[in-house]
């Protein structure tokens, strides 16, 4: 029997694009991925949950963990702090389960320098133009605030080349076919289970 670790696969992409609702979509189908909720020091927005969407801390409490370096990666973005608590995603994947995280773009960079065998997903929107509006039609951001959110979008899509998979969310239903191809495709790879397949014929051998 293969004894396989579990996989970090992590989502990401500019703000707007359409990261929550993409995974929110994949988890709603059978899945055996676990989510690992992010932490955040941003306001809860309507119809969110704590526990569901995020855990929400304050920034005493944020920084707190950051020192204790009881977090995975952690990123602050617009004048908010966003983080993956570290001990459940080191606990999953030991377990052989898969793990997904949904990050900004800081943060999955960091996530890259802890765990470069990750498989980085990048969320590209159709066009700026639909990005923008997606961002407008939230109703949750100030003018001014959707304009930074704007120039931030374009400074993380030019590190689109950091990542392993490129997918575009031009319909939430084929955005998560995609991803659902990927996480088949990486368990399939033969540098994951080539060791563990050689210790069987060698078992088998002796």
């Amino acid at each position: 029997m293969i004894d396989e670790k579990g996989i970090l696969f992590i989502l990401s992409g500019p703000s707007g694009v359409g990261k929550g609702t993409v995974r929110k979509a994949l988890f709603e189908q059978a899945t055996d991925l676990r989510y690992s909720i992010s932490m955040t020091t941003r306001p809860m927005r309507k119809g969110e949950q704590e526990g569901i969407d995020y855990f929400y801390r304050s920034k005493q409490d944020f920084e707190q963990m950051i020192e204790n370096n009881n977090l995975l990666e952690y990123a602050q973005y617009v004048g908010n702090y966003y983080g993956t608590p570290r001990d459940y995603v080191e606990q999953t994947l030991e377990e052989g389960k898969d793990v997904f995280l949904e990050i900004e773009v800081q943060g999955a960079l960091q996530v890259k320098q802890n765990f470069p065998e990750g498989v980085f997903i990048f969320l590209f929107p159709p066009s700026l133009h639909e990005l923008k509006n997606r961002i407008v039609n939230r109703g949750t951001e100030t003018e001014d605030l959707v304009m930074n959110r704007l120039v931030a979008a374009r400074e993380e899509i030019e590190m689109m080349d950091a990542y392993d998979y490129v997918v575009v969310n031009d319909q939430i239903s084929n955005a998560v076919d995609k991803i659902k191809s990927i996480v088949q495709s990486e368990h399939c790879k033969r540098e994951r289970v080539s060791k563990q397949y050689k210790k069987i014929l060698e078992d088998d051998l002796t």
